[in-house]
């Protein structure tokens, strides 16, 4: 038997970073997200000897234990160790060996939520290995703990929960970890208007998002006015993206885009830097209304609404940066388990 899972990331389209403590449990985030055709993929296949085998395909790092009901920390694949013991602690994982495998389809640090869309995909190859009985809002938060708690990684919430619903979702996140996941029915026209005129940039460039969101989750504890501003203002843009995408007013997405970009330049030092600022700039003398640094910034994916034809002209003069243009559709489907 093989147990296998994939599960989507996303492309973050507004009120980023106010689903990040302690922001949403002093004033209520909102985040506008969608998921795209690029997954995390977890296989789990059990093995004769009694060991427990890490793998990711995509970093080429592999890890073995002797079986043991909790496993150490080792600072490699550590996703994969936190799933396996919370997993092991709440639930009971039978007693033989296994081979755990893993592939992103991204790089980690690009922005479109890999390590907790990975880490649910790690949950959902076992929740069909051992037949748990968890419901979207249970694998979704469970994700959320093991990250933020367990592995005491530094985050926000909307990744695991996008990954675990996928969609167009409008999300809400509230004091003492409550989440609210509102799909968004999006005429099919308009989304494919969206994904057309939508380009998705990779700097080649990763960065170390936990640093950064230390630094908003700081700016808040400090009553920095500046940036709680402008973390109020990206959770209104989100409302604003919302109702622009419901009433098919596709061509005001660049400009609210570009609304959220300047805001969110204010929430953290490190957010953008003199190259993201140039390719942004850039983008927008070709041609592009606006757009975005995709996750926590600093580098990774970058996000610009091209109305009409323009995202040619756009791609053309982004050539000169050294990144690449990534390709992807919309998907309606999150959290997919199944066995061979």
């Amino acid at each position: 038997m093989i147990y296998r899972s994939k599960a989507p990331l996303r492309i973050g389209l507004a009120g980023g970073g106010t689903d990040v403590s302690p922001y949403c449990d002093m004033y209520n985030g909102a985040i506008l997200n969608a998921t795209v055709s690029l997954y995390a993929y977890a296989n789990i296949e059990p093995i004769a000897e009694k060991k427990i085998i890490f793998e990711a395909l995509d970093r080429k790092e592999i890890i073995s234990f002797d079986y043991a009901q909790q496993l150490p920390l080792q600072g490699t694949l550590d996703l994969h160790t936190g799933v396996y013991n919370r997993i092991q602690r709440d639930f009971g994982v039978a007693e033989t060996g296994f081979r755990l495998s893993t592939y992103v389809d991204a790089p980690a640090g690009s922005g479109l939520g890999t390590s907790s869309t990975l880490v649910v995909a790690i949950i959902g190859a076992f929740a069909e290995m051992c037949r748990l009985p968890l419901g979207e809002y249970d694998i979704a938060h469970l994700a959320y703990e093991i990250e933020r708690k367990d592995l005491n990684m530094a985050g926000g919430r909307q990744d695991q929960y996008a990954a675990t619903f996928g969609g167009v979702n409008f999300m809400e996140f509230y004091a003492d970890e409550k989440v609210i996941v509102n799909p968004l029915r999006i005429k099919q026209q308009y989304l494919f208007e969206l994904e057309n005129n939508l380009l998705l940039y990779y700097t080649s460039t990763s960065r170390e998002s936990a640093r950064i969101i230390e630094k908003q989750s700081q700016n808040v504890v400090n009553k920095k006015e500046k940036s709680i501003e402008a973390m109020h203002q990206l959770k209104a843009q989100a409302q604003m993206m919302k109702e622009a995408l419901l009433k098919g007013k596709v061509h005001e997405v660049g400009n609210i885009l570009d609304f959220g970009f300047q805001q969110k330049k204010q929430m953290a030092e490190g957010i953008s830097n003199s190259l993201m600022d140039d390719i942004y700039n850039t983008a927008k003398e070709a041609g592009a209304t606006g757009g975005k640094i995709s996750g926590a910034g600093g580098g990774g994916f970058m996000t610009f609404y091209c109305p009409g034809t323009t995202k040619y002209a756009v791609e053309s003069a982004l050539g000169k940066f050294g990144g690449y243009v990534k390709q992807y559709q919309f998907v309606k489907h999150g959290l997919t388990t199944w066995t061979i």
